[in-house]
């Protein structure tokens, strides 16, 4: 279960890292230790997920940060469930889709426009999951980034990349470039890096808790910001917005419950496909062979469709998640899969009626569990930075659809449908697996494979990680990871998959396993980025 550990069986790599105490996993060394610091100074695994996010904030600004959401699956032995945490935010009131139409525009900006900012969940987020279930207070878990953020810190490899590759965007706005971007541009591998404007705001919500960032001098700056570019914030969009504790969807994936954080997120889209590839023996067929890759694009495909089609705020709109994980609309779509030939464009099924990101996870002593996602959407979000705060914010709101009658249409204080999924593993109700695989629309495909690779094919979570994984991108056009053989993709393009070459993000995951015989933790980062899993 989990458990064949052979090493590097995808090319040389990584082990697993083992311990007995507590684990953080997550995408950049300098956080997972603050997080493992949390661990050993008696801090519980709440405390230590709070206290990493916040950290990824100063290291890997382009993925994350206080301007951004949040979601959390969170497992306390004491309760005995799953519970989840929806800290995403939503639309300005003044936000109707009339306001958007008459300008003519058929989508919403995403970058160098307030149009495709909505209210920052995050830092409601970190106060609500602390006071529910921490130990440490606010203040505490933010010590060590603000400390980072004002003495400076050495920027890794990936992220001195992608801070590269976004120089035009963070050019676009003087206070983004006086944020981000020194007199030679971006921070180059192992520079130190400083962000003082971004330590001050961290120490005002460290000092006065949410209220300084939603009713007090932080949401003044942003909303003053929101107007003097065009935006429509006004002080009661921010002081209006609450996180909301959810129950989260799940299904059983033989013998596994699969468990996900319910619409607006994207997680149901992995639930639909596994419940699909579920009638089809994968492990008979040999992993990331062609009959295999086949069904799982094929089904992610279909997961997509429904996703697209039905998933919204569920506030707002009835998003028809029991018809959509039932055994009838699985059985419906499973048959529309053809073996032997990719469908090029598949439409959403007919239910029965009645996601650039980090991830990070953590487990102490007690196993406590956190699975936590934080996303300011696309690298480096808006490109926005509201004036002096140090405050990229983010640009989800571009996920809205200007369509009168798209179920995602924009609408005055909504949440869009969201591309951040934790996920978690259970099986005759004991918790064994905390996961996650950001990347926008890879978060959903990275789930599907990850799941198969642990229950299907026995890997530990390490390999799981490591195997090479496949894209859907749109239609029949899918690509492919190096490290799958020649021949398999050559019997894909035969079935009528259209390859292009892999010139993009196939996510980065971390992942968690408590083993039940040992009561071990078993910890997993992947390599396509530049974090680790660390425990003791």
């Amino acid at each position: 279960m989990f458990d064949d550990y052979r090493p590097n069986r995808f090319g040389p790599g990584r082990s697993a890292v083992i311990c007995k105490h507590g684990a953080v996993a997550t995408s950049q060394p300098l956080a997972a230790q603050v997080g493992l610091q949390i661990l050993r100074d008696g801090g519980n695994a709440i405390d230590a997920a709070v206290a990493t996010a916040a950290m990824l904030n100063v290291v890997e600004p382009m993925s994350t940060g206080i301007g951004g959401d949040a979601f959390m699956l969170v497992y306390r032995p004491q309760d005995g469930v799953i519970r989840g945490l929806n800290a995403s935010g939503r639309s300005p009131y003044a936000a109707k889709l009339e306001f958007f139409t008459k300008q003519g525009l058929t989508s919403i900006p995403s970058t160098g426009s307030m149009y495709a900012v909505t209210v920052p969940g995050t830092v409601d987020g970190w106060a609500t999951l602390l006071e529910a279930c921490g130990t440490m207070t606010l203040a505490d878990v933010l010590k060590p980034a603000i400390a980072h953020a004002e003495e400076g810190f050495p920027v890794s490899p990936q992220i001195s990349l992608a801070w590269t590759e976004s120089v035009r965007l963070l050019s676009g706005c003087p206070d983004t470039a006086k944020t981000y971007l020194t007199d030679r541009g971006a921070p180059k591998p192992g520079e130190v890096f400083y962000q003082p404007n971004l330590a001050r705001t961290l120490r005002l919500i460290a000092e006065g808790g949410r209220d300084a960032f939603y009713r007090g001098e932080l949401a003044e700056k942003i909303v003053r910001f929101s107007d003097e570019n065009g935006g429509l914030f006004t002080m009661q969009d921010f002081a209006d917005h609450a996180s909301n504790w959810v129950e989260p969807i799940s299904t059983n994936y033989r013998g596994y419950d699969v468990y996900e954080i319910p619409p607006n997120g994207q997680g149901i889209a992995a639930l639909l496909a596994l419940n699909i590839v579920e009638g089809f023996e994968l492990q008979s067929m040999g992993h990331n062979s062609g009959e295999s890759l086949h069904c799982l694009i094929e089904a992610m495909k279909l997961g997509f469709a429904d996703l697209y089609q039905y998933v919204t705020d569920a506030t707002v709109e009835d998003v028809p998640v029991a018809g959509l994980l039932s055994d009838e609309h699985t059985e419906r779509q499973r048959r529309r899969i053809d073996l032997d030939r990719a469908h090029p464009n598949p439409i959403a099924g007919v239910p029965p009626t009645g996601s650039d990101t980090v991830y990070l996870c953590a487990v102490d002593k007690d196993r406590n569990v956190v699975s936590f996602i934080n996303s300011i959407y696309a690298g480096f979000g808006s490109g926005l930075v509201a004036g002096d705060t140090g405050i990229m914010l983010q640009n989800r709101g571009a996920g809205f659809s200007l369509d009168p009658n798209h179920v995602n249409r924009i609408a005055p204080h909504k949440r869009t449908m969201h591309t951040i999924i934790p996920g978690m593993i259970a099986r005759n109700g004991v918790l064994l697996v905390a996961f996650g695989v950001m990347g926008g629309q890879m978060q959903t495909q990275g789930h599907l494979q990850l799941v198969c690779n642990l229950v299907d094919f026995n890997m530990d979570v390490q390999s799981a990680l490591d195997a090479p994984r496949f894209r859907v991108v749109e239609g029949s056009t899918i690509t492919i990871e190096d490290g799958v053989p020649m021949n398999v993709q050559a019997e894909l393009a035969r079935k009528g998959h259209h390859l292009v070459p892999p010139n993009t993000f196939f996510g980065g995951g971390q992942a968690i396993f408590i083993h039940p015989e040992h009561n071990t933790l078993i910890a997993g980062s992947d390599p396509r980025r530049d974090g680790c899993a660390v425990g003791y």
